[in-house]
């Protein structure tokens, strides 16, 4: 049996512009999880479908699937994904990407609190999300809550690992 990606392995070009955001649930509400997203500006130099579709190849490659499931990679030694928190910073690596983000102190405090975060890697263009730029509650939502970006997203616990000292 032959897997889509060893049918089209990934071109890295393809993904465009990858960004990575950073945030958490309300803690008033008992909701402090730390977020993690990767997403695709759709920039890519064959546009925004190609870039759709190198994402869930890397989606794939690292073992994981869409479809809202969750995978705890928490436990595992042997993740093909890894999440570094320094200096303010989360810095995720994985197969074909490495990306970093500033996060805010409260994503820090939560991190702290419970060893992983929930990474999300959504195969859904994000254009209007621009590196830089501040995306609102409301964009977030509205990207994040959409039936579409959620089943066309992978959902995995990564352990948060930090240098020692």
């Amino acid at each position: 049996m032959t897997t889509a990606s060893a049918k089209n392995p990934l071109q890295r070009g393809q993904l465009g512009t990858i960004s990575v955001l950073a945030w958490t649930g309300d803690p008033e509400a008992g909701h402090n999880t730390p977020y993690l997203i990767a997403y695709s500006l759709g920039d890519g130099p064959d546009g925004a479908e190609a870039g759709e579709q190198a994402v869930l190849t890397l989606i794939e490659e690292v073992g994981l699937a869409v479809g809202g499931q969750m995978a705890d990679l928490t436990k595992s030694s042997a993740s093909r994904i890894t999440l570094l928190v320094e200096g303010g910073q989360a810095v995720l690596n994985m197969p074909q990407l490495s990306a970093q983000c500033p996060v805010p102190p409260e994503w820090l405090a939560a991190v702290q609190e419970r060893g992983h975060a929930h990474f999300i890697i959504a195969s859904r263009p994000w254009p209007e999300a621009v590196p830089g730029e501040p995306v609102t509650e409301e964009e977030l939502q509205a990207f994040l809550g959409d039936q579409e970006t959620l089943l066309s997203s992978a959902h995995v616990l990564v352990a948060v690992s930090q240098l020692r000292r």
